[in-house]
């Protein structure tokens, strides 16, 4: 259990400093061409951004357990 909260807060606060720090990561990884050519002008900003929400989609539903339930679903349909 204490390592769900360990991985949970990490999660979490991975995904909250990608919305906060957005421009900072972007000067330091630099531009991606392969978002800036899907999102268009912005695109790292726009995949940065994303990439923390994602990040904090995926903590609450693994913590909750959605994700045990909803991933093997989907990966590995059946029928």
């Amino acid at each position: 259990m204490l390592t769900k909260i360990i991985y949970f807060t990490l999660g979490i606060g991975a995904g909250i400093s990608c919305l906060v720090y957005t421009d900072k990561i972007k000067q330091f990884t630099g531009s991606f061409a392969f978002a800036e050519s899907a999102f268009g002008s912005g695109g790292t900003y726009t995949f940065f951004k994303l990439l923390g929400v994602g990040l904090i989609m995926l903590t609450i539903m693994w913590i909750t357990g959605t994700a045990d339930r909803l991933i093997p679903d989907v990966l590995l349909p059946t029928g």
